[in-house]
């Protein structure tokens, strides 16, 4: 790892870094064709992934089989993103298709891969004071918070969720303000605490939502496509690696080996079986038996380019 990253995971403060140990690398593949045994890859990420548990679960496989560690630091999208156009990252997974394409489209990213998805339910109290319960449209229901005026909670963090809020308000026709709405600028787990103290609705992941739902007294209002509601409010996850022409000193060949892994049917699969009280978070995309790829290959990249 260089010293720049060293400093970058050093001086996170606030951010959360999972740092799960590698193997030493003796044996299997880490002393194959991969030549990475001993190397760290920097993953920024969002903070649902990290939440969930769900890299802590499936981490370990990788690491072994390349003896490698990983550094999964988890910032929200639009901080992900940035640390990964400041050269701070190798691989990058979040849940914005808007900020990955403007992200793909500049030249940072290259090799985007789907990954997997859940999706988005507006939570708050079991009293319900906008009636939203039960509505088959996002849009309605954040209207019916508006209107009342009743407390809802907002990420104002830049990361997906809080674009998809966003999105959701500008289909809504809904400029959001006042003293019913406020903005926390923390992750998801944070900002479900503070709805809960404060009785308010809010946008929150699924799979967010299910790991930390028996230490708070939120229930699912308005369900997402998983079960039945609107199509708008889909969650899907990309993967990418940093692009080596832009940062040369990003370690593309694990980045590389990473994608391959997680898109992977046994990392698939173990993603399919990751489970919080019995109820699965993510589900798995990266297979398909008419792939799009979206392959994004850096001009004037050869191997060469990044051989130690």
């Amino acid at each position: 790892m260089t010293i720049q990253r060293r400093q970058f995971i050093a001086a996170l403060g606030g951010g959360v870094v999972a740092g799960m140990a590698g193997c030493s690398g003796t044996g299997g593949q880490s002393e194959g064709g991969a030549g990475v045994a001993g190397e760290t890859l920097t993953l920024t990420t969002t903070t649902s992934t990290y939440d969930t548990g769900l890299l802590d679960a499936i981490h370990g496989d990788f690491e072994e089989m390349y003896g490698v560690t990983v550094d999964a630091v988890a910032q929200g999208t639009g901080a992900a993103l940035e640390s990964a156009r400041n050269g701070d990252s190798d691989v990058v997974m979040v849940h914005a298709r808007g900020l990955e394409d403007e992200f793909m489209r500049n030249g940072y990213g290259v090799n985007r891969r789907d990954l997997m998805f859940n999706d988005f339910v507006i939570v708050g109290p079991e009293s319900d004071p906008a009636g939203i319960q039960g509505m088959s449209s996002a849009t309605e229901a954040l209207n019916a918070i508006a209107e009342s005026e009743s407390a809802f909670v907002s990420r104002g963090d830049n990361s997906g969720t809080h674009t998809k809020e966003l999105n959701l308000w500008e289909a809504a026709g809904t400029d959001p303000g006042g003293d019913w709405y406020q903005e926390t600028g923390s992750g998801m787990g944070e900002a479900l605490n503070v709805a809960n103290q404060q009785g308010a609705y809010t946008l929150s992941d699924r799979g967010t939502f299910i790991s930390q739902r028996s230490e708070i007294d939120l229930v699912i209002l308005v369900q997402g496509p998983i079960e039945g509601g609107p199509e708008i409010l889909s969650n899907p996850y990309g993967i990418m690696a940093v692009n080596p022409a832009v940062h040369s000193d990003t370690n593309y060949d694990l980045a590389m080996a990473y994608i391959g892994w997680i898109t992977s049917p046994d990392a698939q699969d173990s993603i399919s079986n990751y489970t919080m009280n019995g109820e699965q978070l993510f589900f798995p995309e990266a297979l398909s038996e008419d792939p799009d790829f979206q392959q994004y290959v850096p001009e004037g990249w050869s191997s060469n380019s990044t051989s130690q």
